[in-house]
This record gives structure tokens, C-alpha cells and sequence, in this order.
């Protein structure tokens, strides 16, 4: 599931581009998105260039990039060393990759309660950094690539901090945590962003990469790979997970000198409402002159009769707590706190939103390809189009059959089969 709520032009390259509900075990969902990159020009009046009043400078330079969004809910299985990304990720077709996880672990109570295993989260930044970076002769050749980090991966118990630095190039350095242009802060203010006046910084300027649970503090892999950097397209931007939830953000490596303002924040919405197995990660940051925000959530389950309002509040919350820190001191840069205050909002993940039909009604208009009668009962549409929820966001179209809740490794729906385990569950 993928929403916006920016109002801007946007040119989609793949179906289903916006938003889509996806809860299937094994089926990702994929959004590219198109962006018009700004650089200011002090001398040009303001432009409000986004559905949440915030204006941007109206700038000479306008460049566009191609940002890919993903979501998939893993269903707490571990990948495979052999599962290829390939067709899902398009290596070199778009400028950003945004990827996000549910459920890359079983959410039992020692990973709730206890400490979370990050084991999984290191495999799949290993599976994509694999795919993105993958050698030339590889990618000429055709041939399936291999694990560079090999069985000590697969094999080995490995944390995320591991990973990060297995990953790292010796040049490697923290991303800055504020890019501000220095030349137009000089005409404006002598009031510099703190940070900016550093060729960059040091490791003491960050909070220490063994705290990765607290909900502000920034879990950023470094700029990282195991090949040489000459081979490198992508830098692992940043990285962060919440028992379940895990998200990472990739770029070109050209494009990570332009990135910055790059915050992390977590809130729990699980057992309680303040447990991590259900809730979001967001990230923020800035590209060029832009602020981006992209949300990775797992709200509420359930299929009661009013279930659909505990997902609305879990929403509610989120957009009301999710707090980043102002790390920036300039008193002309302007720098979001609040997610709505960013000029680009991406919602991904699993929004456990259903159909709001019996089993038999269901599955009858399944088996007609109703998918416009199917959709009409969508709780994510009704919730929406009555304003309780995600007012104004925009929603890609919905062009394939739901995917909640399929037996992994096939389209067949859990629990409907004569041998099949599983409880039957109405699809959505």
C-alpha cells in the first residue's frame, strides 16, 4: 500500500502507482514516482508547491527524478540466499529506492517483548544491495549474481550494525545531517547552520550506533558496499527497524552529496498501543531543495465490524506524534518537524484495511473479476472518501486481485483447501 498526498504533477512508469493495499506474503508492491527537483533562486518570489501550504523557492533549475517506493509483508519468513530482486527493483531505473518491510520477523512475544532480531533485516539489505550494485559483467552477461558476503551471511548470525560495516568503503563517512547551501545562507543571514560549516562530521555528533531503539536517533548504514566504490551505483542511505517493521532508503551515489536533513522516527501503535509489532517508521529528509517523507507502517489488524476505525486511529496517531528533531539552526531554513509539513509524503506498507463483505460475496465477485464492486467495498476507499481518514491523498489504481491472504509460495488463499492448516480468511 502506497499513498501521497502531494499535489503535484507526477508521471507513473509502472502500474499501481500510489497506492495499493498489499498484505500478501510474498507479493510486493511497487510505486515509481516522478519528481520535479527545484534549486532555489533567492532573487524569485515563493511557489506553493505542495498540497500541505508549505512553499518552496521557485527556482531556474527544475530536474526530475525518479523515485521507487515498495512495500512487502514477509509474513516473518527469512529470504532465501538465492532469491533474486531483480525484477522487482529494475536496478538503474530509478534515481531513489525506498523499501519497506512487514513482518521480517514472527511477531512472537520474544521479539515484542524481548530484543528484536535484526538477522532477517541484514540478509535483505544484503539481497538489495545485490541487485542494485551488482557487477557489470554480471549485469551484461546475464548471470545470476552471488552473495559477495557469502555464507558468513547466510550462515552466521549477523546484526545490522555488522552488516553496515561490512558494507562500508574505506572513504566512507557519515551522510551530513544538514546540507544547507552555504552560498545563499552567506547572502541571508551570517547565521550558518552549525553543521554545514564542517567538511563533515564526526562520529561524536551522532548518537551511538548500539542505540538503534531510540524512536529519534538515526540508524544510518554509512555510505556502503562491498565492492569496490568504482562499481558502485547505490549508497545504503539509511536503515531502520521496529521489531516487524524495517525500511531502508537507497540513492545513486552522485545524488548522496544532495541529501541531508535526514532524521528517523518510530512510533508504536502494537499491544497496548505502545508495543512495536504494529506502528510506523518514518523517514525525512531533503533532496536538493525538497522534503521528503516517507511513512513505512503496519497498523491494526482485524475483520470485525469496526476494526477499519482502530486502523483510522492508528493514522490519527501517527500523524499527530511523529516528531523530528530540528537539527538544523538557521534561522532562514525551515526544516519539517511534522510529517504534513514536508513537501512530499509517501505512505507505505501494510494498512490491514479489508473488504467489507461476507466470505461468499467475496470470493463470487473474485471469481467474476468484479474488481470495480470489489473496490467499492474497499474499507481504505469508503474510510477515505468519507473523510475519516487520509483526506486528500491520492490513490494509485488498483488493477489485480487481492493478495490477502495467499499460502506462501502460491496463489491459492490460506485456508482453502481440504488440507490447508491455515484459517480461512475473507480476501482483501
Amino acid at each position: 500500500m502506497t499513498l501521497t498526498n502531494q499535489d503535484g504533477k507526477k508521471k507513473s512508469f509502472i502500474r499501481n502507482i500510489f497506492a495499493r493495499r498489499e498484505r500478501n506474503d510474498r507479493e510486493m508492491n511497487k510505486g515509481t514516482f516522478d519528481f520535479p527537483e527545484a534549486e532555489s533562486d533567492p532573487r524569485l518570489k515563493s511557489l506553493v508547491f505542495t498540497g500541505t501550504g508549505h512553499s518552496m523557492p521557485l527556482s531556474q533549475d527544475v530536474q526530475t527524478f525518479r523515485v521507487f517506493v515498495a512495500t512487502w509483508n514477509v509474513g516473518g519468513k527469512s529470504p532465501n540466499s538465492d532469491l533474486n530482486l531483480d525484477d522487482i527493483l529494475h536496478a538503474d531505473q530509478s534515481d531513489i529506492y525506498i523499501l519497506g518491510f512487514q513482518e521480517i520477523v514472527p511477531l512472537n512475544a520474544g521479539n515484542v517483548l524481548v530484543i528484536e532480531d535484526n538477522e532477517p533485516a541484514a540478509k535483505w539489505l544484503a539481497l538489495i544491495n545485490q541487485s542494485l550494485n551488482k557487477s557489470p559483467e554480471v549485469a551484461s552477461r546475464g548471470l545470476k549474481p552471488t552473495l559477495s558476503l557469502g555464507s558468513s551471511l547466510f550462515f552466521s548470525k549477523y546484526s545490522l550494525k555488522k552488516i553496515s560495516k561490512t558494507f562500508r568503503t574505506e572513504s566512507g563517512r557519515r551522510l551530513k545531517a544538514c546540507n544547507c547551501n552555504l552560498e545563499l545562507e552567506r547572502k541571508q543571514s551570517k547565521d550558518l547552520c552549525f553543521r554545514c560549516q564542517q567538511s563533515h562530521i564526526s562520529e561524536d555528533d551522532f548518537s551511538s550506533e548500539e542505540d538503534d531503539d531510540v524512536p529519534n536517533g538515526i540508524d544510518i548504514a554509512e555510505i556502503p558496499f562491498p565492492s569496490s566504490t568504482n562499481q558502485m551505483n547505490y549508497s545504503l542511505v539509511a536503515s531502520k527497524q521496529m521489531v516487524g517493521i524495517f525500511v531502508t532508503v537507497w540513492a545513486r551515489k552522485e545524488l548522496v552529496q544532495h541529501i541531508g536533513h535526514l532524521r528517523i522516527s518510530c512510533i508504536s501503535r502494537g499491544i497496548m498501543g505502545c508495543l512495536g509489532n504494529k506502528g510506523c517508521i518514518s523517514v525525512s529528509m531533503s533532496f536538493h531543495q525538497t522534503s521528503f517523507c516517507f511513512v513505512c507502517s503496519h497498523l491494526a489488524s482485524g475483520e470485525k465490524e469496526g476494526d477499519e476505525l482502530r486502523r483510522n486511529m492508528d493514522v490519527i496517531e501517527i500523524l499527530k506524534n511523529t516528531q523530528f528533531p530540528n537539527i538544523c539552526r538557521s534561522v532562514h531554513s525551515r526544516v519539517p518537524e511534522k510529517i504534513l509539513e514536508h513537501d512530499r509524503v509517501i505512505w507505505l506498507g501494510d494498512l490491514n484495511y479489508r473488504i467489507a463483505l461476507s466470505y461468499s460475496d467475496t470470493r463470487k465477485l473474485l471469481e467474476e473479476n468484479a474488481w470495480d464492486a470489489l473496490l467499492d467495498k474497499d474499507q481504505l476507499k469508503i474510510e477515505r472518501e468519507a473523510g475519516r481518514v487520509f483526506k486528500g491523498w491520492k490513490e494509485g489504481k488498483i488493477y489485480f486481485a487481492p493478495t490477502y491472504k495467499y499460502s506462501c509460495n502460491s496463489d491459492t488463499y490460506a485456508g482453502e483447501t481440504k488440507k490447508s492448516k491455515k484459517k480461512r480468511r475473507t480476501p482483501a
